[in-house]
């Protein structure tokens, strides 16, 4: 069931966010009192992630909500995800962006793939949290991260949270991503190709449960694959971020036996500058037509009021502030 549920959430992404990438910016004087919760005429573009992945199925469902129920018209774009999602948000490509927090984090800091620039970012919301998902082909005798050594694994496409995950992941086993993996910076669809044909032996992803292409992995090889338990690694973790923590992948996910792992929470990014009226409104959206969105993929259910301004050490939107009161 969550297979076909999965697939027509695709669907539905697939349709609304056709024209992602360019963009008529919405300023933040675009029209509208500043101290409203009003949305302004304008259009405003969501970068999402990959299109086998949750971010892109939600993005997609967030631009239909927006356009649907406020003057603003929204579209969504498929995209590497968190590292390219922030560094096209500050160069006004989007004006929205899905980001794991920890890459959030180094955003703000001036830290990892941002080289000491310190990005002027700021969170709309938290939202659900993305589950790291360690899936190994099960004669690949890979049975701990460490045990990747010298195999075939794919951390993720380039400038994404996972490529960053899957990074520090490796660092904290004692594994350098560079030179003792042989890295495959594959999107999800090519990882599941990879896995399903054996010119891969596992992969590592960051992403909203259940992910598409995850269960089309799981349910084309069956006992073929198995997922790792990497909580072992989660101290050396903590000491990179604070910002993880441990979950399991229940075993209704993917049919499967439930597996603990880490987990690190997703937030909404804009720029500093983006309108505050149009910001409130956005993040208002988002509770207030929550059960619609849930309709899109089930993750959304994992999006919770009581956490929503938890962005630390990113600041939440001074609209956003408003909006969640």
């Amino acid at each position: 069931m969550l297979r076909k549920y999965a697939i027509g959430a695709i669907a539905l992404a697939l349709v609304v966010s056709g024209c992602g990438g360019k963009r008529t910016p919405t300023t933040p004087d675009a029209g509208g009192s500043q101290t409203s919760c009003e949305a302004s005429d304008g259009r405003i573009t969501i970068a999402t992630g990959n299109s086998g992945g949750v971010y892109f199925v939600v993005g997609g469902g967030l631009a239909k909500l927006i356009s649907d129920n406020s003057k603003l018209k929204a579209s969504s774009a498929e995209t590497g995800a968190s590292v390219q999602n922030i560094q096209q948000l500050v160069a006004g490509t989007y004006d929205i962006a899905f980001s794991l927090a920890d890459t959030a984090a180094d955003a703000v800091n001036g830290a990892g793939a941002f080289n000491g620039k310190k990005e002027k970012i700021a969170a709309l919301t938290r939202i659900y949290p993305n589950y790291t998902q360690v899936l190994v082909r099960a004669d690949s005798g890979i049975n701990s991260v460490a045990d990747m050594k010298g195999k075939r694994i794919s951390t993720g496409s380039p400038k994404s949270g996972t490529e960053v995950i899957a990074g520090r992941l490796l660092k904290s086993a004692g594994l350098n991503i560079d030179s003792d993996v042989q890295a495959q910076r594959l999107d999800l669809t090519k990882t599941a190709d990879g896995m399903k044909d054996g010119s891969i032996d596992g992969l590592i992803w960051s992403g909203g449960l259940p992910t598409p292409q995850i269960t089309d992995i799981t349910t084309s090889l069956k006992d073929k694959v198995k997922f790792i338990d990497i909580t072992p690694l989660l101290p050396e973790m903590k000491k990179i971020s604070p910002v993880y923590d441990t979950a399991p992948i229940p075993a209704a996910t993917y049919g499967v036996a439930e597996v603990p792992t880490i987990v690190v929470p997703n937030l909404l990014l804009v720029r500093e500058d983006f309108a505050a009226n149009n910001a409130c409104a956005v993040t208002k959206l988002i509770f207030d037509k929550k059960a619609d969105l849930e309709k899109v993929h089930p993750a959304v259910k994992d999006i919770v009021r009581d956490k929503a301004a938890a962005s630390d050490p990113v600041p939440l939107h001074p609209g956003a502030k408003q909006a969640l009161g």
